[in-house]
């Protein structure tokens, strides 16, 4: 059972994001539920769109958006379209910038085994919007200067895994 009523000054801030359809028939991002992530992204190109196995498509959602400073846009697949389907964003993760004011497109890779067909108004994608920290790199000139730790210089597969 999960307990929702917990709260803190994170998850209880508001951040205002300007959207704008770029036609009238284009559907603008919704949650599934109450409590998703992410909201949904639909595609907005009229025609159908036939991915193929391997391949990889831009798909255009209609959308602009003003992030504001300080977060930042994560594209993230929809697990329906990955887990059985394959159709996943070819980038893995997408990032729009609060300085990015051109359309919102997800390119799509279908790492399936039959072609996939994107059609109008199709949730493609979804977006979670995620604060970016202010972040200073203060560079060294000895590898001493970093602080030692367990896992020390091991690399992949040094916990275990």
């Amino acid at each position: 059972m999960i307990d929702n009523t917990t709260s803190d000054t994170f998850n209880n801030r508001l951040i205002r994001v300007k959207i704008m359809k770029l036609n009238e028939s284009v559907i603008l991002p919704c949650k599934a539920t109450e409590y998703s992530a992410g909201f949904d992204l639909c595609s907005n190109d009229k025609q159908n769109i036939i991915i193929k196995p391997g391949e990889k498509q831009f798909i255009h959602t209609g959308l602009i958006m003003e992030i504001p400073t300080g977060y930042a846009g994560f594209i993230y697949a929809r697990s329906g379209l990955g887990c059985k389907f394959g159709i996943v964003p070819s980038n893995c993760v997408g990032v729009i910038d609060s300085d990015y004011r051109g359309e919102v497109m997800v390119c799509l890779h279908n790492h399936g085994t039959e072609d996939f067909e994107i059609r109008y108004q199709y949730s493609i994608a979804q977006i979670v919007f995620m604060p970016i920290p202010t972040v200073e790199l203060v560079e060294i000139k000895d590898e001493n200067e970093l602080s030692s730790t367990i896992r020390s210089v091991g690399g992949f597969g040094s916990t275990g895994n």
